[in-house]
């Protein structure tokens, strides 16, 4: 008998229980009573208790030892522990069993239903939970070794206890510990293997005979879960998408297909990929990967969670992504990053590729409503020998062959007036503009424009107009007349307000009656605009600029409904037919909403007399330093000169209306590709 079994007869009568070890554990088991009760005891226990009780110890084998020798030999730590009795645990081990094999399959059911992982981990807490509460009842019996076979274990054992814990590697596949340089190796090497295997990774052309949102309104309210539609409508279906998640669960595989409409989920089945393709289930999860495009044909049918899902019989490589997507598949959250990647951008946020779905809509309604109308659109040059129509400075650029200092157009407006002048009674271009100037939330440096000219029109018309051509493209992309921008709600129900310059000053400064008519009292408006806190007025000349500063200073941040601002000073209007009534202003208006200018319009002055003596004051300006002012236009003038009937013009920001229809903060989030600094 070994000293084990000499020392565990003494161990049961005190409390039947273990000694348990980090190190090495000696198990017996003894019959007692019909009972089996299981002993360990750590060789260091063992040593420790020597130390203390050596002669107690090396008596044991040949003596009977007093037991109040031995209960003071042991130690009084948790390394002794009662397991269980077979006898009286039994019902209760295998009620345990039954319920971890119920979770188990309720566990593997959820996961071909494709649950997602934050679902499934309290299912999975509760059957390790389980686990646990049986192996406290019923660990496994330990095996009987030989004592050779224990001896080479004690020795391996002994070793390992000097040995480093090996590292884990990372799987060759866990993209998460890859570095992008390592992604796209990884990829092209998949690019090749197919290549290799006689499978093209990059298509010529695929038919998808459905889209996921077409698929969605199909199949609404049809298909119980766990309905499948075998023989769909037209036949096999067939989709074609980006991949942008992927979860494989032995011989199932959920993917998640993104097109240009939305997302739908595929389901894979090995058997069922294999009636067609023996290798396609195997070569589904060794060659994709998210942010590949792939196509699939199948059937329709509900998860057991209600999933709309396309049941694969078959795929097929579209085009092989040597890259990632951004994040996780969880989309780019720097803003810099998100210009700068406009492509990634679209594809992990569906609501940017919303938003220039709703701007393609704008642009073409606005087209309509003027082709409707008898609008006729007519391109005209972005090259100009000169800059005029607008005071902005512009781009310069040079033609090589015809040795020319040329620049970038700032308007349209002189062209398209020219062509009211040749017999075209209603004239537009909706086209890209561009001014060498500051950039904000609201200003890009090239940004897009309608401008349009009706013959035999004034400034009231074209505010009628204005009202009519928003209205028709905010029912175009806006559930109703009332939408939400930022912290505010603007209501674009006609009629808009309408208020001239003047009296919107007034009523921030109502103090000061702003006269333009007499030059004379300049410097009382200048004190007047001073005290209110209008910067840098002292530089102004005319009491016209001083109001114009004024209004822009006190009044346009607060002009949160669509307003019509009318009849400004002569002074900022070069271009404008005077006032019918009112000296020193002339009939403008612009339009302001959610406090920015989204229109501007003229009553256009016909008088070529006018017009130079305009053009000669800004030229003045413009050579005093002025680098916004515009020069003397002979071409134009020479135009004016042959008669330009009576005339509304009127020129419409795009994007700053589109930012109002999207409800989107910034310039840049309504043009596609907005000019960036390069990256540092």
């Amino acid at each position: 008998m070994t000293k084990s079994s000499h020392l565990i007869r003494y161990f049961h009568p005190i409390s039947r229980v273990v000694m348990m070890s980090s190190l090495f554990l000696v198990s017996r088991n003894i019959r007692n009573n019909g009972c089996t009760v299981a002993f360990s005891l750590s060789r260091s226990s063992l040593r420790q208790t020597c130390s203390r009780h050596s002669q107690a110890v090396s008596d044991w084998p040949n003596n009977r030892v007093s037991r109040p020798t031995l209960a003071a030999a042991i130690p009084q730590t948790s390394s002794f522990t009662r397991l269980h009795s077979t006898t009286s645990n039994s019902a209760e081990i295998a009620s345990l069993e039954e319920q971890i094999a119920t979770k188990g399959n309720q566990i593997r059911a959820l996961k071909e239903d494709g649950i997602s992982k934050p679902e499934l981990a309290p299912h999975v807490e509760e059957l390790l939970s389980l686990k646990a509460k049986l192996a406290e009842l019923a660990p496994p019996p330990p095996k009987e070794e030989t004592r050779e076979k224990k001896s080479n274990t004690q020795q391996q054992n002994n070793k390992k206890q000097f040995q480093q814990p090996k590292k884990k590697q990372p799987s060759p596949t866990d993209e998460s510990t890859m570095t992008t340089s390592e992604l796209r190796t990884a990829r092209l090497a998949k690019v090749q293997l197919m290549r290799e295997s006689n499978a093209e990774p990059y298509a010529y052309t695929y038919d998808p005979n459905r889209t996921a949102s077409q698929l969605q309104k199909e199949y609404e309210g049809k298909l119980e879960p766990g309905e499948e539609d075998e023989r769909p409508e037209g036949g096999e279906i067939a989709v074609a998408g980006r991949i942008m998640a992927r979860r494989v669960f032995g011989k199932l595989a959920f993917y998640t297909l993104q097109d240009e409409t939305g997302v739908i989920q595929l389901q894979f089945d090995k058997n069922r990929l294999g009636e067609r393709d023996a290798d396609s289930f195997k070569n589904l999860k060794a060659w994709t990967d998210s942010g590949d495009i792939i196509g699939a044909k199948g059937t329709i049918r509900r998860t057991d969670k209600g999933e709309l899902t396309l049941y694969a019989k078959e795929w097929t490589m579209l085009t092989k992504s040597a890259l990632p997507l951004p994040d996780k598949y969880h989309g780019l959250t720097d803003i810099s990053k998100r210009y700068r990647n406009r492509h990634l951008d679209l594809i992990v946020n569906p609501s940017v590729r919303e938003t220039f779905y709703k701007r393609a809509k704008i642009t073409s309604s606005l087209r309509r409503q003027l082709d409707v109308k008898g609008f006729l659109e007519i391109e005209t040059p972005v090259l100009h020998t000169q800059p005029g129509g607008a005071e902005a400075k512009p781009f310069e650029t040079y033609h090589n062959t015809m040795d020319m200092e040329l620049t970038l157009r700032i308007a349209t407006e002189l062209h398209l007036k020219r062509l009211i002048i040749g017999g075209f009674p209603r004239v537009y271009e909706l086209g890209r503009i561009f001014r060498n100037e500051g950039i904000s939330t609201r200003h890009n440096p090239e940004f897009t424009s309608v401008e349009l000219y009706q013959a035999y029109a004034d400034y009231y018309d074209m505010m009628d107009l204005t009202e009519e051509l928003v209205c028709g493209m905010a029912s175009e992309v806006c559930d109703s007349m009332t939408i939400p921008y930022g912290e505010h709600t603007v209501s674009l129900e006609r009629p808009w307000r309408r208020v001239t310059m003047h009296d919107i000053v007034k009523e921030e400064i109502p103090d000061f009656e702003f006269d333009l008519s007499d030059p004379s009292i300049l410097d009382a408006a200048k004190a007047a605009a001073s005290a209110a806190g209008v910067p840098d007025v002292h530089k102004l000349t005319t009491v016209g600029y001083v109001l114009n500063a004024c209004f822009e200073e006190l009044c346009e941040p607060k002009l949160i409904q669509p307003t019509f601002v009318i009849d400004y000073p002569v002074e900022v209007s070069p271009l404008s037919k005077p006032h019918r009534s009112k000296p020193g202003m002339v009939e403008r208006f612009e339009l302001f909403a959610t406090g920015r200018e989204m229109a501007n319009s003229f009553s256009e002055l016909t008088d070529p007399v006018d017009q130079r003596e305009r053009f000669e004051a800004q030229a003045a300006k413009k050579a005093a330093g002025d680098e916004e002012a515009c020069d003397v236009d002979e071409e134009f003038l020479t135009a004016l000169e042959q008669g330009m009937p009576p005339t509304g013009g009127l020129g419409i920001g795009i994007d700053r209306l589109v930012m109002l229809l999207t409800n989107s903060p910034s310039i840049r989030d309504v043009i596609a590709f907005p000019l960036l600094k390069p990256d540092p």
